[in-house]
């Protein structure tokens, strides 16, 4: 049996690439090596399919650590023959340390790395393993492929500490068999090594593999399943074909393998959603695990998660007849489909992989992709007038204009950037922002257009901008504090029996604050609480005072402020209650639209408006209860009143109460 030994590459009389020449061509990106990992392997994965298999490919992510019944044979094989100088060669330095830690990018339902090992061979079209291990920058060989120039497999070498990675790939051979082969590859820097011949000046690249011959090959067949299985790496099926690429000692700054994990998965959902939704009956084109130690980290589903699922929609418009077809007029050429959506939402709590994207707690952003439907990059556009709005869009580049946006982009393919074209192809990327931009100002102003001399400012941003004026009294989605039964009016009044009415208020951020309504009865005493429905306080009076005795009346108790929730596809409205008073009682919803700055309020639409609608009564079990009015037994149990708010308003919302009579 062939042992596996390392062979450093010298420069050879005609000269060649250094190592750290081939590190450099990623430049400097934006996005992190997590994300560059994620998007630049999908890609390699995608282009990479097996064309007439229905069976979607399987991409995954797993990290762990080397256990004892393997850690002795990662030692031993990926030692034999290396550089003695750990400067040279840290992959020594790693082994010789504490545990082994392990990264491996997986993908099954591809044609694995096949065709020629040997790059002087590689004249056919069949040449995947020599892109991949031995040439640097070769153009793409899959039309309407994701990647372009090969740099993206810098990536591995990148995120490895040593710079060292291995590759256990299986593939179909020419004669049409199965063959598996295995590999190892170490790029980190060019250095000059001490010889008994004197010294001789190596590139940084290395090979792990069998060296019988003239240049490196990899181990095959049983040789590299058996070799595979010492390292314990996972064994291909009888009939199954794709890649495994082994990271040795990952860069993961110090994180936790479950926060890395976690982050992994929602990068994957962000990055490569497009992937994972089945659209037009079709199954989705890839699925997606991700595992630390072997704990299963769960990829989150774009269709439910919050905000993907509103770039889904878009999608879904895009392809539908609600999408639109964006053109440069000059010259004349189609550039793509745009599908666009609108909602109202709950602002959103970003986490890492949103914010490496710019995406913090509002979606104003176009998904750019080319027709291999990889994610390029969120577009920001310009922010909506509420803080309680948002909009998703995505734009898919027509097939014949893939060529020109693949240009584009950096190795990295984050990016379209016109000034890197020459005309007329920078015109088409420039005339493309620019048709998105006009698109996205159609969907800013009412109804689609703004009348000369009038804001173009949506209702809704006044439920935004008068929530931080009075405290508690506007909720996040615009319901009004004389909404509330019991409330006072929002300008002073005065009521029937003379008793005066002032609501304080807060100023400042705009979030909900408190509100505290203060009360001077007849007789002179001071009193300051929630007046539930008849203006009475909650708390029991003195006797002797206008009121002897409290009744215990029938009365709403709101909790908290309203506020917006995500059910299903829709944003709505909530807005939770108790009933403190026992006994079965009836409750009823009574909505309006407020128009900001009047104080007025509309319970009849004008002509193809809408307006807000209750759902239902939430208990708190979840239950969702339709009828309205409804009978709940009152006692300390929260309920929930959801709405489904009109677009671009103001909703007030209103809960009445009334006991129900027994016999």
């Amino acid at each position: 049996m062939t042992e596996p030994r390392w062979l450093s590459q010298p420069y050879p009389p005609e000269g060649a690439s250094a190592a750290e020449g081939i590190r450099n061509q990623l430049g400097r990106p934006e996005l992190d090596l997590l994300t560059i990992l994620v998007r630049e392997s999908a890609q390699n994965s995608w282009d990479a399919r097996l064309e007439k298999s229905s069976v979607p490919v399987d991409y995954r992510i797993d990290m762990w650590t080397v256990g004892p019944a393997h850690a002795g044979a990662w030692r031993e094989l990926l030692l034999t023959g290396a550089p003695k100088n750990v400067e040279d060669f840290p992959l020594r330095g790693t082994l010789k340390r504490g545990p082994i830690r392990v990264l491996s990018v997986s993908d099954r339902g591809t044609r694995g790395l096949g065709g020629p090992t040997r790059a002087d061979n590689a004249v056919g079209p069949e040449r995947d393993f020599v892109s991949f291990i031995r040439n640097i920058g070769e153009p793409r060989d899959t039309a309407l492929g994701g990647g372009t120039y090969g740099f993206g497999k810098g990536i591995f070498y990148l995120l490895s500490k040593p710079g060292t990675v291995i590759v256990h790939s299986r593939c179909r051979t020419s004669a049409g068999r199965h063959e598996t082969r295995l590999i190892g590859c170490t790029l980190w820097k060019s250095y000059v090594a001490s010889e008994p011949e004197g010294n001789r000046r190596y590139t940084g690249r290395h090979w792990w593999g069998d060296t019988s011959g003239e240049v490196v090959e990899p181990l095959v067949g049983e040789e590299a399943e058996a070799v595979a299985q010492r390292l314990g790496l996972k064994a291909f099926g009888p009939e199954e074909t794709g890649t495994t690429v082994v990271v040795l000692d990952p860069n993961l700054d110090d994180s936790e393998p479950a926060e890395v994990a976690e982050y992994l998965s929602d990068t994957i959902a962000w990055h490569l959603w497009p992937k994972m939704i089945s659209t037009a009956g079709k199954a989705p084109a890839m699925c997606f695990s991700v595992t630390y130690d072997g704990v299963h980290q769960p990829v989150p589903d774009p269709r439910t998660t919050r905000p993907l699922n509103m770039f889904v929609a878009a999608y879904e418009a895009m392809i539908g007849p609600d999408g639109s077809d964006l053109a440069c007029h000059k010259p004349k050429k189609h550039l793509g489909r745009l599908g666009l959506v609108k909602r109202i939402m709950p602002s959103l709590e970003p986490t890492r992989a949103s914010g490496m994207l710019n995406i913090e707690d509002l979606i104003h952003h176009v998904c750019l992709m080319r027709p291999a439907e990889l994610v390029v990059t969120y577009h920001a556009g310009p922010k909506p007038p509420s803080a309680n709005q948002g909009y998703a869009g995505v734009f898919r580049a027509d097939e014949a204009m893939d060529e020109v946006y693949a240009k584009a982009e950096p190795p990295t393919h984050d990016a379209w950037n016109p000034h890197s074209l020459d005309r007329p192809e920078s015109t088409y990327v420039q005339t493309t922002f620019r048709r998105i931009g006009e698109s996205l100002e159609h969907l800013l102003s009412l109804s689609g257009t703004a009348r000369p001399g009038a804001s173009s400012v949506a209702l809704g941003a006044a439920s935004s901008l008068f929530s931080g004026l009075v405290g508690g009294a506007w909720g996040i989605g615009g319901a009004t504090a004389y909404s509330k039964a019991g409330s006072t009016a929002t300008t002073r009044s005065r009521s029937a029996d003379a008793e005066d009415a002032v609501t304080h208020r807060v100023t400042g951020d705009r979030r909900p604050s408190t509100k505290f309504t203060h009360r001077t009865d007849l007789d002179g005493r001071h009193t300051t609480g929630d007046f539930g429905d008849e203006g009475r306080p909650d708390t029991e009076r003195p006797e002797g005072t206008a009121f002897d005795a409290p009744r215990r009346r029938p009365r709403v108790q709101y909790v908290g402020d309203p506020y917006y929730d995500d059910r299903g596809d829709a944003s709505v409205l909530v807005q939770e209650f108790r009933l403190p008073v026992a006994g079965p009682q009836r409750v009823r919803i009574d909505l309006a639209v407020t128009l900001p700055g009047t104080g007025g309020r509309e319970t009849d639409p004008p002509i193809g408006a809408s307006m807000p609608v209750l759902i239902g009564w939430e208990d708190e079990t979840g239950r969702l209860h339709t009828s309205d009015p409804h009978v709940v037994e009152g006692g300390d149990s929260i309920w929930r009143a959801v709405v489904q708010p009109a677009p671009d308003t103001m909703t007030e919302i209103g809960i009445k109460v009334e006991a129900v009579r027994t016999l």
